[in-house]
Formats: C-alpha cells, structure tokens, sequence
C-alpha cells in the first residue's frame, strides 16, 4: 500500500489503517515506492529525502490505530545497474519485508505509466515479454527481496504474446523458489484495462506446483481500497493449489495455513 509520498496516492497511512480496521484485519504493510539515486528520476516515488517522514506517518498510523499491526516495508525498482543502489536501500530501516517490481524495460521505458500507453505502438510485444520475465528473474536473484510484486505486470494493458508465455514463467518461478521467496495476488490487477488480478490463475497453478510462497497485497493507493477483494483473492489461491500463505516481520517469515 501507499502515501502521498509517491505523488499519485491518497490519504495518510492512519486512514488506511483505519479503514483496515473497519473491514476486519489485524495485520498491514506499507511498501512505498522507493526512491532512486536522484529525484528526477521519474514523478511517481518517495524522494530520498522523504524517507524519515514515511517511517514517522507509519509510527502515527500505528500509535493512533492500535488494533491493527502495521509492517513497514519498500517497493524497490528492480533496474540493471542499479544493483548496489538497491542493496544501499535493503539496509537503511529494519524492514519487515522488501518488495521488488519491474516497472521499467529497455533502460527507461515505464511500460505500465497510466499516461504512455501509446508507447506500446511499434514494439515487439513477444519481445517485451521475455525481457519483462528476463528482468523479473534477475530481481529475484538479487537475494535481496522478499516478494516479487505484480508478477505478470506486463499485461497490464491487455497487450498478449504469440508465443506460449509459460515457457517464461517457469524459469521465474524457478528462481524464486530457489531464493525460497514469495510471488503475491494483487488485487488491484482487476481495475486495470488487463481486467485480472496479477498474476493469471494459470501462472499461479504453476506457482502452486512448484512450491513458491505466497502473500496478498491489494496495492491500495486510496484507503477504500484497503483488502479490495482478499476475499476473492484467497478464494483463486485455494483453487491454484495454495495450502498456505506467508507472514512476515523484521525480515522473517512464517507459513500460514488458509
């Protein structure tokens, strides 16, 4: 989930904590999007700067909201190059978890930007899709993270390969078991123009077989979205073969039986 920091998010994390509490759950995270090496960057992340304040709006949220747990936690780019930057930021908080996503290929081509659908005109869309899951892999690898987000953010906009995309999956998801690290449901797939939560129910039976973990992030950038559709969403991980889900604090996991 998000604050304001990130410019394109609404309400401070005491109003999502509040209305976590109001739909019945005991446990949260905030995973901002987390800054680069310098502001200019792009216009959708938390500014280096930023950081002590986040911690403090999660410390209120906390102190003003104490039915709920709140877990602190980042939404790391996962860019070639930027390795030691990352590592940089894994070590600046004790975080309870870390989540990395691929939002950028090709060096800077923002492929999910809300505003520049139009630069998917012209590209090689099954080209696309194996650098996506390429990059995605190598987040993995890292050793730095403890849930890859929105794993088949790729198809966010509804653009679909020709080629079979499970040969694409596999070495991922093979990855992450191996780093013995967590994929996520996130819900907030089903309010894009793709229609589905990430990732596709096939992509998580394949998850499922291989044994990969597994959380569930509903991605809220306003607290009506806070849990939008968990119910469903555990629902489609019962029925993708998940026994099991996981907790995290401080760095740590627990398996949690559904």
């Amino acid at each position: 989930m998000h604050t304001p920091l990130c410019n394109h998010a609404e309400g401070e994390p005491t109003e999502y904590a509040a209305q976590a509490a109001r739909i019945g759950l005991k446990e949260i995270g905030f995973s901002e999007h987390a800054p680069m090496p310098w502001d200019d960057f792009d216009d959708w992340r938390m500014l280096d700067g930023d950081m002590n304040q986040y911690i403090e709006k999660i410390d209120l949220a906390t102190l003003e909201n104490p039915t709920v747990t709140i877990k602190k936690s980042l939404e790391i780019d996962y860019i070639p190059g930027y390795e030691k930057w990352i590592k940089e930021l894994a070590k600046r908080y004790k975080w309870d978890y870390l989540i990395g996503s691929v939002h950028y290929l090709a060096g800077k081509w923002s492929f999910d930007h809300p505003e520049k659908r139009d630069s998917w005109k012209g590209r090689n869309v099954d080209a696309a899709w194996a650098e996506y899951f390429e990059t995605l892999t190598q987040s993995a690898s890292l050793g730095v993270f403890d849930i890859v987000g929105h794993c088949d953010l790729i198809k966010v906009f509804g653009d679909r390969p020709s080629i079979d995309v499970s040969t694409m999956w596999r070495p991922f998801l093979e990855e992450v078991k191996r780093q013995n690290i967590a994929i996520e449901i996130n819900t907030n797939g089903a309010n894009k123009p793709c229609g589905e939560m990430f990732p596709s129910p096939e992509m998580l039976e394949m998850a499922a077989e291989i044994g990969v973990g597994l959380t569930f992030g509903s991605d809220a950038h306003r607290p009506g979205r806070v849990g939008e559709q968990f119910v469903q969403a555990v629902a489609l991980a019962k029925r993708c073969g998940f026994t099991h889900y996981r907790r995290f604090d401080a760095g740590q996991f627990e398996s949690v039986p559904f």
